[in-house]
């Protein structure tokens, strides 16, 4: 185990850069299906014959593209090698999230259809050259001033107490219950 000091202190996500078709089937799906504002373009400063296409996800992070004509669309999946990415997963609300099945399905978009994964809602697709996209909802919210992080570890916590296979609904609810309680201090434990 690596002591504090030799570690690397990240602190978040910057961006994610993808390897792209062409720069209409990438605006099409990135801002046309997922609704990212494409925010600006620039080449490829390592490969100047390709164009770097930069959208904003919602949260302050950048999701990039680099394009290049001679690509198109594949059909399929991406191979699953070791080292290679399994797939995106973009948060969205859960008024959002019930309507997705619908609105893809009216976009002509295979999926998955909801998926109820204990501590969230998920569906899946597949981009235009076969990486796999997941749309995720917490089914929470956390505690003010606390991370969704910060209520999943606690309800690890209690998910590997109770001797469970993975988060269900009760043990955010518990989680919560005892992040939202622990905080204040009650007069009647006095």
């Amino acid at each position: 185990m690596s002591t504090l000091s030799q570690t690397i202190p990240t602190q978040g996500l910057h961006h994610i850069t993808l390897t792209g078709a062409g720069r209409k089937i990438t605006l099409d799906f990135w801002e046309g299906v997922l609704g990212m504002p494409f925010v600006f373009e620039q080449p490829n400063l390592d490969k100047p014959d390709e164009s770097h296409l930069y959208f904003d996800p919602g949260d302050d992070r950048l999701i990039t593209v680099f394009c290049d004509e001679k690509r198109t669309a594949l059909q399929g999946k991406i191979p699953i090698v070791p080292g290679a990415v399994h797939h995106l997963a973009f948060s969205v609300s859960q008024a959002v999230s019930i309507h997705l099945p619908q609105k893809l399905d009216e976009l002509g978009i295979a999926h998955s259809g909801l998926k109820d994964r204990g501590f969230m809602s998920s569906i899946y697709f597949r981009e235009p050259l076969g990486l796999l996209i997941e749309l995720a909802s917490y089914k929470f919210i956390p505690p003010q001033g606390m991370s969704h992080a910060r209520v999943l570890f606690e309800a690890h916590r209690i998910r590997v107490a109770a001797g469970d296979a993975a988060i269900e609904d009760r043990h955010v609810a518990e989680a919560l219950a005892v992040l939202v309680h622990g905080q204040v201090p009650s007069l009647t434990n006095l």
